[in-house]
């Protein structure tokens, strides 16, 4: 029987994920949708993603929606790799290799990249780092109280990430707006507002080449020029004989701009909406918020959700919740349907900063791809609510406008006012 025929015989979930309806509805009517997978279907079939740049290989794909089952794909590379793609549509293979950098690699591969990236935040770099997001977050809040309202998006959650990122990776101050929007377009090609009539590959392909430009220029300007920034120290990072390639830091450069620039703006976006949901949080983080902000940071990325779905590719035949996954099949892990599952989480549509941070999936769920840039993140929120809690208690933000898109949990734009 062929995969075609497979497929058929199996039908696809009565309850879709596939039209691209369904990614520009609200979280609360996904997460209808999502409970009822998790309680009924944890692993279900679905028709390929709507809204691919390409047509994929594929007759359809799993959908993973069970916190636990997120887990084991995460921590089993061997059956579930990341090699093949981790987007939940098809895209050029160029486009992968040079946007995607070590997350979409398998073994050691994988690894050595990894721990070439890793090998320059050293105790000193994290420091200095440390020093800057105080900075930073105390300037952005000095210039919030200047101001009677605007967009939180732009004047706080969108400026925190991309002057981190920017600062600490060394990129001239002239380039970094131009960064920052090339970084948008990376994730949200698919919504209408963004492509304002541009086909979406056109988008993506204008921004992937636009970062990768930049990285290039900038690698080569500290080959010639080193200083004591990021960039300086990755050209020169070498393990075991070992250095990154031109390829290898343009396209972390392009990963970096991605994953530091949108996964901490939206969730201080959404925290900030959490915390003026569910006051008496706000009211207990501010009671004592250096015993209560190592949980409650934990709480913001599960409650957030940023980065929504990752998916693998199965790599031989195997058994997951009961059903057989063929090799090749796609899985696509839904993170924000594991950071709401009830088994892992008492009343999980609870905002809660006091709650044990055991198991949520919003930095991955586990294994070699757990997120290396967590504790940025971290440095990051709790820096800057330290900050927004004590120093504008007044501010209060309105009703939010959301991303269309099936990747990044992402808010446009937030009104804010300060009584």
């Amino acid at each position: 029987m062929s995969n075609q025929d497979v497929s058929a015989a199996r039908g696809f979930d009565p309850v879709s994920i596939s039209p691209l309806e369904f990614w520009a509805a609200t979280a609360d009517e996904r997460e209808e949708s999502f409970r009822t997978l998790r309680d009924e279907r944890p692993l279900s079939w679905h028709a390929p993603i709507e809204g691919a740049l390409i047509e994929a290989e594929i007759d359809g794909l799993w959908a993973v929606t069970r916190n636990a089952d997120i887990a084991y794909v995460s921590k089993n590379p061997q059956l579930f790799c990341s090699g093949r793609g981790v987007m939940i549509e098809a895209v050029p293979e160029d486009i992968l290799d040079a946007a995607q950098s070590f997350l979409a690699m398998d073994g050691n591969q994988h690894s050595t990249l990894r721990r070439l990236i890793s090998s320059v935040f050293t105790p000193r770099q994290v420091a200095k780092i440390q020093d800057q997001v105080r900075t930073q977050a105390a300037a952005i809040v000095t210039d919030l109280l200047a101001t009677g309202s605007g967009d939180f998006v732009e004047q706080v959650s969108k400026r925190l990430p991309m002057w981190t990122i920017y600062e600490m990776i060394g990129l001239p101050h002239e380039l970094r707006d131009e960064a920052a929007h090339h970084a948008d377009g990376m994730v949200s090609w698919a919504d209408p507002d963004v492509a304002a009539g541009r086909e979406p590959g056109e988008v993506l392909n204008e921004s992937l080449v636009g970062l990768l430009t930049m990285g290039l220029e900038l690698a080569e300007q500290r080959r010639a020029e080193p200083t004591s920034d990021l960039m300086s120290l990755l050209v020169q990072a070498e393990i075991d004989g070992r250095s990154l390639t031109d390829e290898e830091l343009g396209a972390f450069f392009v990963l970096l701009s991605v994953a530091g620039n949108d996964t901490t703006r939206n969730t201080v976006t959404l925290t900030m909406l959490a915390l003026q949901q569910f006051p008496e949080q706000r009211a207990l983080l501010e009671s004592d918020f250096d015993h209560h902000i190592k949980y409650a940071m934990e709480e913001f990325v599960r409650w957030a959700s940023p980065v929504m779905t990752f998916r693998r590719t199965a790599t031989q035949d195997t058994e997951l919740c009961g059903q057989l996954v063929k090799e090749g099949e796609w899985v696509l892990l839904i993170y924000s349907s594991g950071n709401r599952d009830e088994r892992a989480f008492p009343d999980p549509h609870r905002f809660d900063i006091t709650r044990e941070p055991i198991g949520h999936v919003g930095f991955g769920g586990g294994g070699p791809h757990f997120c290396m840039g967590a504790f940025l993140a971290k440095m990051q929120l709790e820096s800057i609510f330290k900050e927004l809690i004590f120093r504008a208690p007044n501010l209060r933000v309105g009703e939010p406008e959301f991303l269309t898109g099936n990747f990044v949990h992402a808010v446009k734009s937030l009104p804010y006012t300060l009584n």
